[in-house]
């Protein structure tokens, strides 16, 4: 009987068709929890940002420097070689009490860069009402944006080494990107390091917004044609049959 040939290739089929689901079920599974893992990264690279901008460390003394003393992007602190106390000034808000242009444009890179990041954060809540890929995207691109302005603002910063602040702290044979007596401090190696996260944060939220595209393509083409995928095969019923008897092909 046909009818009874039908129902017995239907039943076969029935443990590929769970397969596929199961298949389907830990891609997407698989998918939320590397998803969960780049923002708690993204947040993590969000505090190493906000660490590197307001920390006066980049640079500091050493043993041979005249003065003690560190510099940071927009605050730095000098002894006045009569006492241990540090004389302190900078502050973002004045641009005027930098020492150095390059300062100035280290330190708005930086914080470009910071405040991205913090947008980048904010934008997780578009997952509730947007297309996810999408928010993905404009993270990525967001993340993207913020390594190019830490790359700016870690070559630009040692541009302003040669200002007489500087020099005053580290020796007179301190010179763009040559620190003399002076070392390079953790908040500048942090930032460094920042980039190469940033980078492999916005790489691999490329990675899972095209992996969001190709998802929903197949499951709207399944939708569309009223198959279910099940590896280069699918699942659909056909009109032509009895009701609800799928068929393979």
């Amino acid at each position: 009987m046909p009818g009874a040939a039908v129902a017995a290739a239907a039943a076969a089929m029935l443990p590929a068709q769970e397969a596929a689901k199961l298949y389907h079920t830990n891609y997407v599974r698989n998918s939320r929890a590397i998803g969960v893992l780049w923002a708690i990264f993204t947040i993590c690279f969000a505090i190493v940002n906000v660490v590197c901008f307001i920390q006066p460390y980049w640079i500091g003394d050493g043993v041979d420097t005249p003065q003690a003393g560190y510099f940071g992007l927009f605050h730095y602190c000098i002894g006045n070689g009569f006492s241990r106390e540090l004389t302190c000034r900078g502050s973002f808000t004045d641009f005027s009490t930098l020492p150095s242009g390059a300062f100035k444009a280290a330190s708005f890179f930086i914080g470009l860069s910071m405040m991205l990041i913090i947008a980048c954060i904010v934008c997780f809540t578009l997952f509730f009402f947007c297309n996810t890929a999408t928010v993905y995207k404009i993270c990525a691109w967001m993340q993207l944006t913020s390594a190019a302005c830490l790359v700016l603002g870690c070559m630009i910063f040692p541009d302003g080494w040669d200002s007489d602040e500087v020099k005053r702290m580290c020796g007179e044979k301190t010179d763009k990107y040559t620190l003399g007596a002076c070392s390079v401090r953790w908040a500048y190696i942090l930032a460094i390091i920042g980039i190469l996260d940033a980078l492999i944060l916005s790489f691999l939220a490329f990675v899972l917004g095209n992996r969001q595209d190709s998802l929903m393509a197949e499951e709207l083409k399944a939708e569309n044609k009223g198959k279910i995928p099940l590896g280069n095969s699918y699942l659909y019923a056909s009109s032509t049959s009895s009701p609800g008897l799928p068929l393979w092909v």
